[in-house]
């Protein structure tokens, strides 16, 4: 039995990633704040309403994984928030307080409460960062953020190479869903992957070998030109 645990899980690339690994019989715990969209599971997988952006949901969820199927394999940070203006622009501060908590103090969260059930387990940690997170563009408060993802990410390998966990940081270009338009400078047409695609990717790196470990994957819709 494998248990995985995605946050930001009640839409988007996280729901399609939960859907895909529970075809495939993982035991599956999802986080969001939308209870609404969590039910619609239904009894497939453990569901536990949270902010990402608040480390006692990260604590939270861990421990409720834990106590219901007995260990915890793999997890995937991909729970994000975005502001859709530049920091030169528009009357986001507030919001980008939320933006930093969610996109980087969450997925450390995450890890830290993680990381006692990964050594046992020997596991997995993915985190769903962004091309944003290797590109630059100009002002952009939500690429810093990814940027911040980018370097977690091999922090976080350094950290628990010894223990024989594997970090993948997969991190996509243009993707259909609700969050994409305009972050990142994302103009509309651009060409895009669907959340179904990028979550094959994810599934992909969770499923390597247990001598393999994937460090990064950018992945970018053909036709993309950055």
């Amino acid at each position: 039995m494998t248990v995985t645990l995605i946050t930001g899980g009640s839409s988007g690339i996280g729901a399609a990633v939960a859907r895909q690994l529970l075809a495939l019989g993982h035991q599956v715990t999802i986080t969001g704040r939308d209870k609404s969209r969590l039910d619609a599971f239904g009894s497939d997988a453990l569901t536990v309403v949270g902010d990402a952006a608040e480390p006692s949901a990260a604590s939270d969820a861990v421990n409720r994984t834990v106590e219901a199927f007995g260990r915890l394999d793999n997890i995937v940070a991909n729970a994000g928030y975005a502001t859709h203006d530049s920091i030169g622009d528009g009357d986001r501060v507030v919001g980008w307080r939320h933006m930093v908590l969610t996109n980087v103090l969450g997925p450390a969260a995450l890890i830290h409460y993680s990381l006692p059930a990964l050594r046992e387990s020997r596991g997995r940690i993915v985190l769903v960062g962004s091309l944003a997170g290797h590109v630059h563009t100009p002002g952009n408060m939500y690429g810093a953020t990814k940027f911040a993802v980018t370097g977690l990410a091999e922090n976080v390998r350094q950290l628990v190479a010894p223990d024989g966990i594997g970090v993948t940081l997969v991190s996509p270009g243009a993707v259909e869903t609700a969050f994409s338009d305009p972050v990142g400078g994302l103009e509309p047409g651009l060409p895009r992957i669907s959340a179904d695609q990028l979550a094959a990717t994810i599934v992909f790196a969770l499923n390597q070998p247990p001598e393999v470990d994937l460090s990064t994957l950018i992945v970018r819709p053909v036709g993309s030109v950055r």
